[in-house]
């Protein structure tokens, strides 16, 4: 199963974003019952140097190529970490992914894919992404899965609290509005436009 490349966060994680990214799906139900590569596999964020070279320092790498070296412990399966230096309209950055290293492809697609999405011309973000960093940046009280309250081919999938007039509730994450979506979003995130329009 071939999971999406998907930027996760937007800005640039500090070290306790980054611990928290690197396993954002912790509160799943029937976590680690079944393969669970595809949540993971494709995810990638922002991070600075002094995380990136506390993560070269922590373990010596399963493999350095150039830009990138893979972390020697897997999290699921053959998903592993692998972190990027790349210069990006000349400007060095660092980057967090998870690969899924049963293709060997996989870590030259996903350099490849973050340089294109950061390459963008004009700084915007998709339906998707907003979804994505809203998910990531919710703590885990106000975020959780669908359970007994939600239609049966409902449950288990992503949700968020949405605060309305008369009440607060649970909703699915996928479903919000996009008047929900610009009101969890941060300030300096909710008027960027969709690269469609952009």
């Amino acid at each position: 199963m071939t999971s999406l490349i998907r930027k996760i966060h937007f800005g640039i994680a500090d070290r306790h974003q980054m611990f928290r990214l690197f396993d954002r799906h912790a509160g799943r139900p029937d976590r680690w019952q079944k393969d669970d590569s595809a949540l993971y596999a494709g995810e990638w964020f922002e991070i600075a140097r002094p995380e990136h070279d506390y993560m070269l320092e922590i373990l010596p790498p399963l493999w350095m190529r150039g830009e990138m070296f893979a972390m020697r412990e897997f999290l699921t399966g053959s998903i592993t970490s692998v972190f990027y230096t790349l210069s990006i309209n000349g400007v060095t950055r660092f980057f967090h992914a998870y690969c899924d290293l049963a293709d060997p492809r996989s870590p030259y697609e996903m350099r490849d894919a973050i340089v294109e999405r950061e390459r963008w011309p004009v700084k915007a973000m998709t339906r998707e992404e907003r979804i994505e960093h809203i998910w990531s940046a919710t703590q885990d009280d106000y975020r959780g899965y669908a359970g007994g309250a939600f239609r049966p081919e409902h449950r288990g999938k992503r949700t968020v609290i949405v605060y309305g007039r008369s009440e607060t509730s649970f909703q699915l994450l996928d479903d919000l509005t996009d008047e929900q979506i610009s009101e969890k979003l941060p300030v300096h995130l909710r008027h960027l436009p969709l690269p469609e329009a952009a």
